[in-house]
């Protein structure tokens, strides 16, 4: 007699391509390196949680931590399948969501994570940058204002004194607009300090870059 026929029906959609996307960027190996977690860390590493989970915010358009374990569950075969590796829905709980963000916002290895990255996509793209260009906005929001926050209240480029900013400078390839850095301040930072900073922080190539500054 036959065993009985286990069937199991999942929605695939977007996952696989982009699960396959992140890993062509090396995302998972890079994070990994960059982000060494404790020694208790068990099932997923970092850098497969954090690719299992952007694939999520992706596929979904949802950034929240709390429905991704769910999630995880419903589609668990198609990602190990593309992970090629056991999956739990655990690996993507709160709490482990949580420990990735710890992680990921230490500075000093985002610097080492972020240049390693851009220099993945420059080979992909084959690109030969010769011009960078940098512009600062502000980002509002409904949000209460703490004194070790980033939202704090400035000057506000969309006209909204009431919602309290924070302060994002960009650096990008032209003509691509390729980001190459970014740097979050709190919204009361005025622009004029974030330029050098972000000069140097680009200038990872030994050959002279023309930088044009974008008021």
């Amino acid at each position: 007699m036959d065993p009985p026929l286990t069937v199991i029906t999942e929605r695939v959609d977007d996952i696989p391509l982009l699960l396959a996307q992140l890993q062509r960027m090396d995302v998972q190996p890079l994070l990994d390196d960059a982000f060494p977690t404790h020694g208790n860390w068990q099932g997923l590493s970092l850098g497969h949680v954090a690719i299992v989970w952007l694939s999520h915010i992706l596929a979904q358009a949802d950034h929240r931590l709390n429905p991704v374990q769910a999630w995880v569950e419903r589609h668990q075969e198609t990602l190990q399948q593309g992970l090629q590796q056991p999956v739990r829905a655990l690996d993507l709980s709160d709490d482990r969501l949580e420990s990735v963000l710890r992680y990921l916002s230490d500075d000093a290895q985002w610097a080492l994570f972020e240049p390693a990255l851009n220099q993945r996509q420059i080979q992909v793209y084959d690109l030969h940058p010769k011009r960078l260009r940098l512009d600062s906005t502000s980002v509002s929001g409904d949000w209460t204002v703490n004194e070790s926050g980033l939202f704090q209240y400035g000057h506000s480029k969309d006209h909204r004194p009431d919602l309290p900013p924070l302060k994002l400078m960009l650096a990008t390839l032209d003509p691509l607009g390729l980001p190459i850095a970014t740097e979050i301040v709190p919204g009361q930072k005025a622009d004029d300090p974030l330029y050098i900073p972000a000069i140097q922080q680009v200038r990872y190539n030994p050959q002279p870059v023309r930088v044009a500054l974008r008021g």
